[in-house]
């Protein structure tokens, strides 16, 4: 038999080995993936592409993120007279083809056309040899912007729409060579007030007043933007369309549901737009996805300036990629901007088509 205090050390000695190995699980529990680190992990598995984003800056960290996740992207062009880094063209697609070059096929380009030249006699024909020019330095898409419906006015003082006759021909151009038309006209239901800071794009107004309209005399409707927008899918059915911005129809899935049905030529992307999702009831807003699950494209509208610091930038795209994929993949309950939000759990093949195939198919090339 062992002395008392044998046995009294002995038993100390397991004790603290016992509570040595919890302090080791426990140290090794908390230096686990987060859920960013795991959602980005399933992102990156299913070689997602993002159709809208807009990055006017080349880093080797940006390019180690498009790496680690498998991640091609879409880089669209805009021009818009109010910021200074949009007025001209010509810079803006001479980096982004730079960009393109760079990324070891990992961006693709979205070109664009200058709407502020529309008096111009040749304004058509300059918009399709640039266009085209494009083409074959590789852009595999182009867009119109919201300033057609919301800013530009032709010599009568006439605000000019998308469905205007002197666009049709760079419609059958775009449609001829086989490219797709990503098109933004009208912005969210709240540009035209009354003000509401509870909607998810209130703050771009704040930033951005020029886009605020329920202060404006005589400003179109919506309705009559969208009018003319779906004028163009209906003269136009071989044009593949892609509506960004959920189509600008981000409170009325009924809406979006009844285009989707008239124009098989068209589809809707995410981009800015996938908090309105997470105010629709869950079970709506999941059967919505799932019988269109060919008709829906994954982008976010993130982008990187040409003053940006990458790093910090990279963290904001990082979390909205890991917040996409735990909305719409998972069933995990969540917190956003204050509000918890139940993960849809979409099924892995719809999954496939939001993220990936469905962007193949409507913008070809990506």
């Amino acid at each position: 038999m062992r002395p008392l205090r044998t046995v009294y050390l002995l038993l100390l000695g397991i004790a603290a080995g016992i509570f040595s190995g919890a302090q080791t699980t426990a140290g090794s529990a908390s230096a686990g993936p987060s859920d960013e680190e795991r959602a980005l992990k399933s992102f990156a598995s299913v070689h997602p592409i993002d159709v809208h984003v807009h990055v006017f800056k080349t880093d080797p960290a940006f390019q180690a993120m498009l790496e680690q996740l498998n991640l091609k992207l879409l880089n669209i062009l805009v021009m818009d007279d109010t910021l200074p880094y949009r007025k001209e063209l010509k810079p803006q697609i001479e980096d982004a083809l730079s960009l393109v070059r760079s990324s070891h096929g990992h961006v693709a380009l979205c070109t664009t056309f200058d709407p502020y030249n529309f008096d111009i006699p040749t304004f058509t024909t300059d918009a399709i040899k640039q266009i085209d020019q494009n083409f074959a330095e590789g852009a595999v898409a182009v867009k119109i912007w919201k300033n057609i419906g919301m800013e530009i006015k032709d010599q009568s003082g006439k605000y000019i729409m998308a469905d205007d006759p002197k666009f049709d021909p760079i419609y059958k151009d775009i449609a001829g060579h086989g490219k797709t038309l990503l098109s933004h006209q009208a912005e969210p239901n709240v540009a035209w007030g009354p003000p509401d800071s509870s909607d998810p794009s209130w703050s771009y107004y704040q930033e951005n007043p020029q886009w605020y309209v329920g202060d404006k005399a005589g400003f179109p409707s919506k309705q009559t933007i969208l009018d003319a927008r779906d004028h163009v899918l209906a003269n136009n059915p071989k044009l593949r369309m892609v509506g960004v911005h959920l189509g600008s129809m981000e409170r009325d899935l009924d809406n979006i549901a009844k285009d989707l049905d008239k124009y098989p030529n068209f589809a809707i992307d995410t981009a800015a737009r996938m908090e309105y999702l997470m105010m629709f009831p869950r079970e709506k807003i999941r059967a919505f996805l799932i019988r269109y699950q060919d008709r829906v494209i994954y982008g976010t509208d993130l982008d990187v300036l040409a003053t940006a610091n990458v790093s910090e930038g990279l963290k904001d795209w990082r979390a909205t990629y890991a917040r996409d994929w735990r909305f719409l993949a998972t069933s995990d309950t969540f917190s956003v901007e204050g509000k918890q939000v139940h993960g849809l759990g979409l099924p892995q093949p719809v999954l496939r088509k939001l993220f990936h195939s469905n962007a193949a198919h409507w913008i070809p090339g990506l």
